[in-house]
């Protein structure tokens, strides 16, 4: 699991452990990060879209007896947060549809909120090497650099080389780490090969 080993990293390097940590997980999905932390005794707060995933969120947490924060919000929009609140935010694979102008208020966004210090971790589609992500840009091209059009999800996706996944985020953050993964994404009964970025990132 992607966030495990980050928390190891965290553990291993800066000493940080999920417990007492305060976390804002974007676009939550229907809770699975979130209440894992939770578990772990993170006091977490989980931004999401989609109503429908977040009363699925809501639910399991009940279910599963822990208590996290759910809000429906968009991650590209301002949000309702004091400077610095949080010590740790995740994106995992929640900005891929984000357009340049939403991206841009995500970035600053996520730079206000995290505390001096705090960390962020970004999951991301990755260009380099990608096949099946070359393919859909040229089969399905949508208007902003490196997007596709996911027909069957209804969403524009943008995947990154890696020299542009550091230009972006080291505009606001230092990039710790940036390990590619490759994975299979399993679609209509197929089984796609996809690359990611894990990025491991701080606000100094």
């Amino acid at each position: 699991n992607d966030l495990k080993r980050f928390f190891k990293f965290l553990r291993k390097t800066e000493k940080i452990i999920p417990e007492g940590l305060v976390v804002l997980d974007l676009g939550s999905g229907t809770g699975r990060n979130a209440n894992y932390l939770a578990q772990l005794g993170s006091k977490v707060i989980g931004l999401e879209i989609s109503k429908t995933a977040l009363n699925l969120a809501k639910a399991r947490a009940r279910e599963e007896g822990v208590e996290v924060d759910y809000r429906l919000l968009d991650i590209g929009s301002i949000y309702p947060f004091e400077n610095e609140q949080f010590d740790l935010v995740l994106d995992v694979m929640s900005s891929n549809s984000l357009n340049e102008k939403e991206r841009e208020i995500y970035l600053k966004e996520v730079f206000r909120v995290l505390k001096n210090g705090g960390f962020f971790f970004v999951k991301a589609l990755c260009k380099d090497g990608d096949k099946n992500a070359k393919n859909l840009l040229k089969i399905n091209p949508s208007k902003e650099k490196d997007t596709y059009l996911n027909k069957d999800m209804g969403l524009t996706e943008r995947v990154f080389t890696k020299d542009d996944f550091i230009k972006m985020y080291a505009q606001y953050f230092k990039v710790i780490q940036l390990i590619k993964k490759t994975n299979y994404a399993q679609f209509k009964g197929q089984s796609y090969k996809r690359n990611y970025w894990l990025g491991y990132l701080k606000k100094l």
